[in-house]
């Protein structure tokens, strides 16, 4: 690996507060439920940039943040994980907040409500970008390119981005809401693609993980790279200009599989940044899920110390300790 430092993982998407209410199961129109359990947690892009902070790796939140309770609870979250923020405070209004009602049965049903963090401008894009490195990763989610403000002004942002940078892209769930005008351009500019094997579907039409990755290869430029996230299962992994192979994942007894799609990315990126090849950071990012669904919590991504622990006599900890 190598000794010089390494680059910054900036997300350029949404910090958002999460308010998770476990009920017992969701009511019927009009009726009411007694919740058992309340938490709120800072959400959406933060799990990421936690999971590649706490393995090393600089991370920034180049995104807004409003002022109220739940901007002050974005920025007092990221303080604590040592992340910065880029964007000074707007001052109009709060942060987007979503409401998560967990059912006994695990399924979670979603209310986001927006904030100033859905409406950027030029202006603070401009921002952003003069304060870019050359070898930053910019890390992009779908969630931004479907809200009718921000996704217009992202799509260009990506597309825009030098060559220098590191793009990285993941779908996320509403992806088939995405107008194919403002997700194409970042399709052809993203370097590094992680998605889910439902996101993979939606974006290819084909339900077999290996099929999907080859039909992403054709949305995506020659040099991309492609991560497949399958849970339990690893993931599989189309490093530029080779074939793509199964990574295996590491069996737990998961307890919370919340964040962890987020602590898959993150820790990839930052394993990535410390020098590993595609397929170390793949098998890496496997552990990092991996431990973090055997946690309850938002952020229960691995620090260094915890993922050498995690993988025991594997010849990865040996490679992560050097």
């Amino acid at each position: 690996m190598s000794n010089s430092p390494s680059p910054r993982l900036v997300l350029a998407g949404n910090v958002i507060a999460d308010l998770v209410i476990e009920v017992p199961a969701l009511p019927e129109r009009g009726g009411d439920v007694i919740g058992t359990r309340t938490e709120l947690t800072a959400g959406g892009g933060f799990n990421t940039l936690v999971a590649a902070r706490r393995l090393g790796a600089e991370a920034v939140f180049a995104g807004l943040h409003g002022t109220g309770p739940y901007g002050d609870l974005v920025r007092a979250s990221l303080a604590a994980e040592s992340v910065e923020t880029m964007l000074p405070v707007r001052e109009d209004g709060d942060t987007s907040f979503c409401v998560a009602l967990v059912d006994a049965g695990g399924e979670r049903t979603f209310v986001t409500s927006f904030g100033v963090d859905a409406h950027l401008t030029e202006a603070e894009l401009a921002v952003v970008t003069g304060k870019l490195r050359p070898d930053d990763m910019v890390q992009l989610s779908g969630y931004g390119l479907v809200t009718p403000v921000n996704g217009p002004l992202l799509s260009r942002f990506a597309a825009q981005l030098p060559p220098s940078l590191t793009v990285c892209f993941d779908p996320a769930p509403l992806v088939a809401d995405i107008p194919a005008e403002l997700l194409d351009p970042v399709l052809a500019r993203t370097d590094w693609l992680s998605c889910n094997a439902r996101e993979g579907r939606l974006l290819t039409g084909r339900d077999d993980p290996a099929q999907a990755v080859a039909a992403l290869r054709e949305r995506l430029s020659p040099g991309a790279g492609i991560l497949l996230r399958a849970d339990k299962d690893g993931c599989w992994l189309a490093a530029p200009g080779e074939d793509p192979v199964h990574v295996p994942g590491f069996p737990v007894d998961a307890v919370d599989s919340n964040g962890a799609g987020d602590a898959h990315v993150g820790a990839f990126l930052a394993l990535l940044g410390r020098g590993l090849d595609p397929l170390s950071a793949a098998r890496g990012a496997n552990a990092s899920a991996a431990y973090a669904v055997t946690r309850r919590g938002p952020a229960t991504a691995p620090d260094l110390a915890q993922l050498i622990a995690f993988l025991g006599d594997d010849p990865l900890a040996a490679q992560l300790s050097v």
